[in-house]
């Protein structure tokens, strides 16, 4: 969920396309090499469209600040992040730029087929370089510790809930659920409430159906996927995955917590949280801005908890990785941007204060102040996110508190058409009271096996 950019770090999961098909890749044609002792012509993407004011005018401000701090660099920024219309053309025709941006779940396949530079000796000199978490340091890893890219946001998911409907029905805000029981129980004492109240609620189609219950797996404890010998198998088809489709199936057919529509896909939920009909689903913390934004909500009526049972959680997120052909002082500029722009917690302060002026939300668990950070400086950060927030970061506590202890998963390879594999199975638990669990998920996992024996 981030706040620089118009899709939702949320949504990552439903929206990112697989790069690993692609088998070519040039260097950027933008300037020309920079050689010892001149000026390093740098073109990087993540520059936000003009319709985005705030954003691009930030972001063209930090590219003059660093310049000036680095006057043998020249940033060259281009338009985008990441546009499945066009990259696969830029990366085969030779026009992706020095630096590019990536989504985590797209890392693994740009290093397995040397799609990007090989980092690892420029940036073990970095600052904050161990300060960045482990886990996030290795999306951009292979097999042998070699670093390829470098995170710069990410998201882990949570459980959103209603802190008024709570009081209302004579839960304790300040105690959200912390397993599956406690989160059935509470959705059930929502939807008591009547007035059309829904007590928990999920996603179902478009791809965010099969990325709900990725979640909702992993906070069990279990996988979407295995690898042994280099290959992927299924592994959905267990006792977490039945217990996550069967808690869903009691909540919408034997306690009637969930509501009869169904079907709903992101917009859908925030809608009814907006509307203070909703009592809790799993979500990342930007859910809260786009809630208190675009559908009426209130930053002060929700909270954000882990995601129950807190076994693991789903993460993901975007990095940069550098054109595998840019020269060593391409590379050396590159990180150094990178470094300056993302990775500097003595910036903090200076992002918090733009996003005040603009009165964007300080004190969430997302941008300005992402939650990439551990130990040290994970505590300075989020000291000054407290000491400047305007939002109610007590309600967000739970979740901020318990993140550094709960291990974070990346989505499955090939996901996206592994979640519309799971589509099915979500849709039919919510949609028919008949619905044959094992079958779903037999089903399930005989397609993402299929689609694993064809990489």
């Amino acid at each position: 969920m981030s706040s620089t950019r118009s899709r939702s770090l949320a949504l990552a999961g439903a929206t990112a396309v697989s790069l690993t098909a692609l088998t070519a890749c040039g260097t950027s044609t933008d300037g020309t090499d920079g050689a010892p002792g001149g000026t390093v012509r740098l073109s990087v993407n993540g520059q936000p469209p003009t319709t985005q004011a705030f954003e691009r005018e930030l972001f063209d401000k930090h590219v003059k600040q660093f310049e000036k701090a680095n006057p043998g660099i020249d940033i060259v920024p281009h338009e985008g992040f990441m546009d499945p219309k066009t990259f696969n053309a830029k990366l085969a025709g030779g026009r992706l730029e020095d630096v590019f941006y990536v989504y985590f779940a797209d890392a693994r396949g740009l290093i397995a087929k040397h799609q990007a530079a090989d980092l690892t000796d420029h940036v073990k000199d970095m600052p904050h370089r161990g300060d960045v978490q482990d886990a996030l340091m290795k999306v951009f890893q292979d097999g042998q510790g070699r670093q390829y890219g470098l995170p710069t946001a990410n998201y882990s998911m949570g459980l959103l809930y209603n802190r008024a409907l709570f009081t209302k029905a004579g839960l304790d805000p300040d105690k959200p659920p912390r397993t599956w029981a406690d989160v059935r129980a509470a959705a059930k004492r929502i939807a008591e409430l009547g007035g059309n109240t829904t007590g928990y609620a999920d996603f179902s189609k478009n791809n965010q159906g099969g990325w709900h219950f990725t979640a909702e797996l992993y906070s069990r404890g279990g996988r979407v996927a295995t690898e042994q010998g280099g290959r992927w198998k299924a592994a959905f088809n267990s006792a977490q995955g039945k217990a996550t489709l069967q808690d869903l199936y009691d909540m919408r057919w034997k306690d009637d917590s969930m509501g009869s529509k169904q079907l709903l896909q992101a917009e859908d939920v925030q809608r009814m949280m907006g509307s203070g009909k909703l009592g809790m689903y799993v979500s990342a913390a930007d859910n809260i801005t786009v809630i208190a934004k675009q559908f009426g909500g209130r930053y002060q009526d929700y909270g954000l908890a882990p995601v129950p049972d807190a076994k693991a959680t789903l993460i993901g997120g975007e990095g940069y990785m550098i054109n595998p052909k840019a020269p060593p002082e391409k590379i050396k500029a590159g990180i150094k941007w990178l470094q300056w722009k993302y990775l500097d917690p003595d910036l903090v302060e200076r992002n918090i204060r733009d996003n005040l002026a603009a009165k964007l939300p300080v004190g969430l668990p997302m941008p300005p102040t992402p939650d990439i950070w551990k130990g040290s400086v994970r505590d300075r950060v989020e000291q000054a996110k407290r000491t400047h927030a305007n939002v109610p970061v007590g309600n967000y506590q739970p979740f901020t508190d318990a993140a550094p202890h709960v291990t974070g998963v990346t989505e499955p390879p090939e996901a996206q058409q592994v979640y519309a594999a799971l589509d099915n199975a979500m849709q039919a638990v919510l949609t028919d009271k008949d619905a044959d669990i094992d079958a779903l998920l037999a089903t399930a996992e005989k397609k993402v096996n299929q689609i694993y024996s064809a990489l």
